[in-house]
């Protein structure tokens, strides 16, 4: 599995310009799954991304994760209160190979069935921890909001651990 991780201050996932998923602050989550991919794969995304110590402690230094409760939480724009936590998003594109051509081929990436399995597995694994994961919705087209804070992005390939 693939991922593509961002610190941020606020995202939100709109379907039909409806907001189905949103958080407040935290890391934005995008998550590709491959055609060899296992429940072993995303269980070690699910470990390592709250983990991941990217989040400012008291002297300015990335040294907190959003286990250690790093991701505060804020008032979203229509004044509720949205969660701090870890926006979910599936995005099968991380699986595209454009090394030949202009046309990135999706060869690599999982069949839909295996692939929902495999992120909603993701999505429990991160709830099991008590921390709080908010979603997008699986094969939908979707619309992804978010202010990026530092900027910090973190690139993770489960095979590549």
């Amino acid at each position: 599995m693939k991922a593509v991780v961002q610190r941020v201050l606020d995202a939100s996932v709109s379907v039909d310009e409806r907001i189905v998923g949103r958080i407040s602050s935290g890391l934005l989550a995008y998550l590709g799954v491959a055609c060899d991919d296992t429940e072993a794969d995303a269980a070690w995304l699910a470990e390592k991304i709250p983990g991941l110590r990217i989040f400012d402690d008291a002297g300015g230094k990335m040294n907190l994760s959003i286990r250690d409760g790093a991701a505060g939480s804020a008032a979203g724009a229509e004044g509720e209160r949205a969660p701090a936590g870890i926006l979910a998003v599936s995005q099968f594109t991380l699986l595209g190979d454009a090394r030949k051509g202009r046309r990135p081929s999706w060869g690599r990436a999982a069949e839909p069935e295996t692939a929902k399995k495999l992120y909603e597995y993701f999505v429990e694994k991160i709830r099991e921890q008590g921390l709080v994961c908010e979603c997008g919705v699986f094969q939908a087209r979707m619309r992804v909001a978010y202010t990026n804070d530092g900027p910090v992005t973190i690139l993770l390939d489960s095979k590549e651990r």
